[in-house]
């Protein structure tokens, strides 16, 4: 679960459960935090109005699934991961209420127009992604782990030839990942970016760019808090210092959580354990794993 803001301690769990079911991740929710999803769990049916009937300020509120969860703005505190998926945006505006709800009504406008409920049946050419990326095992906290290669041999031109189409299969695949988080015990996720073999004095074209742009914009706004960790693999040490271009684009809470590793097996598999258990780990980064 993603660090609690700092606030007052932790309300009498049977007190709350009197009123409304809990789970794991709810129970850790500090006083403050309590106080501020209620306040935006109020707000549900005015977000769901503006996000699904802007012409309309008597229509009924629409339920509506968001990360696979399904959302009743009328009773929304039936379903704890729902109180899970709203921390998120509270935790992500520092529990500022306002700045909440206009972060939840963005991405829900957002969600409509890219289409991401039909995204998840969108297939792509398999001679183009299938080696880029995937969802693979969990660390040691039952986290999903996605790895992207960017290096390894693979050609990198077809896959961002068509910055529109690389965009889609990159939601698409935060979206699968997403799909594999509970809600209950864990609602953050583990990405590994493996740069074997890049010609990093090479630089990137203009598509590549706009590429990491677009998609470092779109985690920021649509999907906050789903991070757990970020490792940056296989960078050579005169490299690193290119990865500082991401602090321009990224919160210094997700920036934290980024860490860049060198080059070797035994270099990344040190990186890598702490946090992925062997059996987990496929033996290309120095784990057990029968993978890819």
């Amino acid at each position: 679960m993603s660090e609690p803001t700092e606030g007052a301690s932790v309300p009498q769990e049977q007190v709350l459960e009197a009123v409304e079911p809990l789970n794991k991740l709810t129970r850790q929710f500090t006083e403050a935090e309590w106080t501020a999803l209620k306040e935006l769990r109020a707000k549900l049916p005015e977000i769901s109005r503006a996000a699904y009937s802007p012409d309309d300020k008597d229509a009924t509120p629409k339920a509506f699934n968001l990360f696979g969860i399904d959302v009743d703005p009328s009773n929304p505190a039936k379903d704890a991961r729902v109180s899970v998926v709203l921390m998120k945006f509270l935790r992500a505006r520092e529990l500022k209420v306002q700045d909440a709800e206009s972060m939840l009504l963005a991405t829900l406008k957002w969600r409509q127009e890219f289409k991401v409920d039909q995204l998840l049946s969108e297939e792509f050419p398999e001679e183009v992604f299938g080696g880029v990326g995937r969802v693979f095992g969990h660390d040691k906290e039952g986290r999903p782990v996605t790895y992207n290669i960017y290096g390894g041999g693979l050609d990198m031109t077809p896959v961002f030839s068509d910055v529109k189409r690389f965009i889609r299969w990159r939601v698409q695949l935060m979206e699968k990942t997403v799909r594999l988080l509970d809600f209950e015990s864990f609602d953050q996720m583990v990405q590994v970016h493996d740069y074997e073999g890049v010609n990093f004095m090479g630089g990137r074209d203009a598509n590549q760019k706009a590429a990491a742009s677009e998609a470092t914009k779109i985690f920021q706004e649509n999907y906050p808090e789903f991070l757990a960790t970020k490792f940056f693999i296989n960078v050579p040490t005169f490299a690193t210092w290119i990865f500082w271009f991401f602090k321009s684009l990224l919160s210094s809470k997700t920036f934290s959580k980024m860490s860049v590793v060198g080059t070797g097996k035994s270099t990344v598999s040190a990186a890598l354990l702490p946090v992925i258990d062997a059996k987990e780990l496929p033996k290309r980064y120095g784990g057990e794993a029968e993978a890819f």
